[in-house]
């Protein structure tokens, strides 16, 4: 059986398989080769099959109630690359990789737990910090995955209780980007403090070392005469409409990006962003102007395709880096980022005289522990005519760029109620 693997498939894959009259059933994805859900005595777990020399090898990538479909298919993709890389250069595919951990874990888990090899104890990790309501989201997830399994590579071997600072320090010198070293260093600081609370080592070799020079907090908001260039210059593709979407509501990149059907109601004049998909975890309403109902209607809506944006049936959009080359060579902004955007809202609307903490819900911004164990209130009314009025000032700013007589919303100045 083949069809789109994804969090809506599962319940009926697990159906299908009690139905099976064999008690072990796949179902493999339709878009990926070799990727499939593996249901086993009522157990489900996501698998990647592939070919090597010939032979069929098939590998377990997670069980299905810890890892989700996103992430199970990242996984299946860094597996196939190595399987590719196998054939060419003829080192360990993944199948291989899985029993010499295994092999480690075994010899490990027979001395003490401390002296289990680094590499060994990253999977179990993962899986804790997954799912449960508290874990990372899936892009967290996926990062983090990315800098202990290929960044700290060269730690992999060595006992997690002889990792000295030194080992740390000489692995995050060869890191160039001063962000990734950054980013990098906080996340394997992070595992060490989750393996002293399992007592598997008495310190973290991370403390001590040195941060990143050069990675200085951004403070870049575009001036009104930017902001009407990136609209007015916006390329029509669903880059384009991204950019004016990430204007007119403040929300960060991936959200926009990564946004998909179910999460717009026309209706109700809202997209809802899941806190899965948020950085604080809980989940963001954000009230659409009239400008980006415009913009979400005039989407056609593609058959098979969850996402709003994006190639693939699997994910939303891609290519971020390319497509932010060909704008800039058309726009010529100084030393801006797309992130810049949502500073920008933030700051303008500050500017037009919302109050500061209307304009921190507008960003999903948490208030204090204290003010929101005491304070229910979403500010939803609120938070819609801050970006009503916000979406008045670009479409101002915008028409003013092409030489039209407009006059300006003055601060704290009411829109007219639309008829």
């Amino acid at each position: 059986m083949k069809l789109k693997l994804g969090e809506r498939a599962i319940a009926k894959i697990k159906s299908d398989a009690k139905d099976e009259y064999k008690h072990d059933y796949t179902a493999w994805d339709k878009d990926m080769p070799g990727f499939g859900l593996r249901v086993r005595n009522g157990r489900a777990s996501w698998v990647f099959q592939y070919q090597v020399h010939g032979r069929s090898h098939r590998i377990k990538l997670g069980d299905q109630n810890i890892m989700s479909a996103d992430v199970a298919r990242s996984a299946a993709k860094e597996a196939a690359g190595k399987v590719a890389a196998s054939r060419r250069t003829g080192e360990a595919h993944p199948i291989l990789e899985q029993k010499n951990i295994r092999d480690e874990m075994v010899r490990a888990e027979a001395k003490r737990p401390g002296d289990a090899q680094f590499g060994s104890r990253i999977e179990e990790y993962l899986a804790a910090r997954s799912g449960n309501g508290n874990g990372l989201r899936e892009a967290s997830l996926i990062e983090t995955r990315r800098y202990l399994t290929q960044h700290f590579r060269a730690l992999h071997t060595i006992p997690l209780n002889q990792i000295r600072r030194i080992d740390v320090a000489n692995v995050l010198s060869e890191i160039k980007s001063p962000a990734v070293h950054n980013r990098a260093r906080s996340t394997l600081s992070t595992f060490f403090s989750w393996a002293i609370g399992r007592g598997w080592v008495e310190a973290n070799p991370v403390v001590g070392t040195n941060k990143a020079e050069g990675e200085s907090e951004r403070k870049r908001v575009l001036t009104d005469e930017e902001i009407a260039t990136v609209w007015l210059r916006a390329p029509d593709n669903s880059y384009g409409t991204i950019l004016k979407l990430l204007l007119l509501t403040g929300c960060r990149r991936d959200e926009i990006g990564g946004l998909m059907w179910n999460q717009v109601d026309l209706n109700a004049r809202t997209i809802t962003i899941p806190g899965s998909r948020t950085k604080n975890g809980e989940q963001h309403v954000v009230p659409l102007s009239d400008t980006a109902m415009s913009i979400l209607a005039g989407i056609a809506r593609r058959d098979g395709y969850e996402h709003v944006f994006g190639r693939t049936l699997a994910a939303g959009f891609s290519g971020w880096s390319s497509a932010k080359a060909e704008f800039d060579a058309i726009v010529k902004l100084d030393d801006w980022v797309v992130h810049d955007l949502r500073r920008t809202v933030r700051t303008g609307i500050d500017k037009l005289g919302i109050l500061p903490h209307i304009c921190e819900a507008v960003l999903n911004h948490l208030p204090p522990k204290l003010v929101r164990t005491y304070n229910q209130n979403t500010y939803e009314n609120e938070k819609r005519k801050a970006l009503d009025t916000w979406a008045h000032h670009l479409k101002t700013i915008v028409a003013q760029a092409t030489g039209a007589n407009v006059t300006p919303l003055r601060k704290g100045e009411p829109r007219k109620p639309r008829r």
